[in-house]
């Protein structure tokens, strides 16, 4: 059997979802049913997941009361709360746990923190000591000045323990940092997007805290998002705004740079299609995302060793505004926000197309989808 851990939008956010949801079906490449088994741990609003890297423990972004939460297995198809939330920032909307399990990065969209926090031997969260605000304010001052201008050590200055959040753009007072997500690069380093300031930012992990690297600068309006890591090491980026997928890639000295950009799709429309996850195949040969506005799935093909991107396909997602999608044995998965529903696709083994709808299921206001281990 097939299953997974869903998250959603409950009441506090203008959704259904009563918590963590359980949905499962048949296995296999031929698996052609889900159905969703219900609540199997109540709480708000945990839009979205992850897995401790080795232990039976699942984490949410309880996005509507900026915390996280870690959850324990508890049966077959339950997880009962480990230790209570613990504080991040203002619309916690992404966390991303390290590849050895000692911490996880939460990713704030209200005030673009970037957290760390701790993980304990039993998976537990750990909460960084001290007032997060003073700690945000802090940082502001390490890495702004007065007048707003960058200061000039703003790279080299250690961040407070835990958090990361500019709050002030150097170039345009009136935009505002946006923190959307998080990925474990393979040298230990962290990227996590800045949706706001069109930035990816690059930082080194310390014993209680980050410490800012450099930063990639995208094109303003572009809105980096969501990323994913190719098996050759490249970051592709997905833009909500300008709906283009970049590729960033290390040069020796381990400055990352963008290498080259592609559209999600040649048809996809400004100002109407928005995209959401970035998502891959296992072997990386195809990356897909969705453009909630036309609620379509684009399928975009790899090139060379992972440094380029062509557009292939576009096709029907079966929901409305499909915010998260995943690839799992050769279909690809589709939560329907706005729709309750969630889909389920196939996909042509060799051109990595979506070849059309193989099931839809009714889901409360789903948002995240997580595999059971």
């Amino acid at each position: 059997m097939t299953r997974f851990w869903l998250g959603g939008y409950g009441e506090g956010m203008d959704g259904q979802a009563e918590g963590i949801g359980l949905l499962a079906g048949d296995s296999g490449r031929e698996a052609n049913s889900l159905s969703y088994r219900g609540a199997v741990t109540r709480t708000p609003s945990p839009s979205w997941l992850a897995a401790h890297p080795r232990l039976d423990v699942v984490y949410a972004a309880l996005e509507g009361d900026a915390a996280v939460q870690a959850f324990a297995r508890s049966g077959e198809q339950t997880l009962a709360p480990l230790g209570e939330p613990v504080a991040a920032g203002d619309s916690v909307c992404h966390l991303a746990v390290a590849p050895d399990g000692h911490s996880l990065i939460a990713s704030c969209y209200g005030d673009g923190r970037v957290v760390r926090i701790g993980l304990d031997a039993a998976g537990g969260l750990v909460p960084a000591a001290g007032d997060r605000a003073a700690k945000a304010a802090e940082l502001r001052a390490a890495l702004f000045g007065d007048d707003g201008s960058e200061s000039a050590d703003a790279a080299d200055a250690p961040l407070p323990a835990g958090v990361g959040a500019p709050a002030s753009d150097p170039y345009d007072a009136d935009r505002a940092s946006h923190a959307h997500s998080a990925a474990f690069l393979p040298d230990g380093r962290i990227a996590t997007t800045d949706l706001g300031f069109d930035l990816v930012r690059i930082w080194r992990p310390t014993g209680d805290g980050l410490r800012l690297d450099h930063e990639v600068v995208l094109p303003q309006g572009t809105g980096p998002r969501h990323m994913v890591v190719h098996p050759s090491g490249h970051l592709h980026v997905v833009t909500e705004y300008s709906c283009e997928v970049f590729t960033l890639a290390a040069a020796v000295d381990g400055t990352w740079h963008v290498v080259s950009v592609a559209l999600a799709s040649p048809i996809a429309e400004i100002g109407v299609d928005f995209p959401a996850e970035l998502a891959r195949t296992r072997d990386g040969a195809f990356l897909y995302t969705a453009l909630r506005g036309s609620n379509t799935i684009a399928a975009l093909r790899v090139r060379g060793g992972g440094e380029s991107l062509e557009p292939t396909a576009l096709a029907d997602s079966g929901v409305d505004w499909p915010r998260h999608h995943l690839v799992h044995e050769g279909k690809l998965l589709v939560a329907g926000q706005r729709s309750n529903t969630i889909s389920l696709l196939d996909l042509d083994e060799r051109t990595g197309a979506p070849l059309g709808i193989r099931h839809q299921a009714q889901v409360p206001t789903p948002t995240h989808f997580l595999p059971v281990r």
